[in-house]
């Protein structure tokens, strides 16, 4: 649910789960964007290793609301999120750039660079045009399945309903 806490819906911290599947696993604070490198290099340096998967939960924090109709103040304190935005990963790693000798004049360029490469992006990804409607369809089951094939008629008999709408 949304507007539950994860402590009230599971009794455990979420990354202890793993454990029940013998799979090694670890909590980071998600915010911290060197802690969270860390413990990504060192599960896929095992992972690679051939000692298979880990999980890792990054604890981190969603700023703005879910959807457009939901309301954070009713689950949110205003403490609550100022605590967070103090913690916020951007500030965080650019604060640690600063006291490294980093210029505003590389944050300016790193700015640039990521606008450039996100206009790339947008125009690649409108070039593909649109998937085939079956594709979400494709291998969720090893072996056609009846409840796919009524869930693929039913998006049929769905976009059908527009056609001269």
């Amino acid at each position: 649910a949304i507007s539950v806490p994860v402590a009230t819906q599971s009794r455990v911290p979420l990354y202890q789960r793993a454990a029940g599947y013998g799979m090694p696993s670890i909590q980071v604070d998600g915010n911290d964007v060197l802690a969270s490198y860390a413990v990504s290099k060192v599960a896929l340096d095992e992972a690679r290793a051939g000692h298979g998967p880990r999980a890792i939960e990054a604890l981190t924090y969603r700023m703005g609301a879910h959807t457009t109709s939901d309301d954070p103040t009713k689950y949110r304190t205003s403490d609550e999120e100022q605590s967070w935005g103090r913690r916020d990963p951007i500030v965080r790693m650019r604060a640690y750039l600063e006291g490294r000798g980093a210029s505003e004049q590389f944050f300016t360029g790193v700015d640039a660079e990521a606008a450039a490469y996100a206009d790339d992006v947008r125009v690649r990804t409108n070039e593909l045009g649109g998937l085939d409607r079956e594709v979400i369809f494709a291998h969720v089951y090893s072996e056609p399945h009846p409840l796919i094939d009524e869930q693929r008629q039913w998006l049929a008999d769905y976009e059908a309903s527009f056609e001269g709408a």
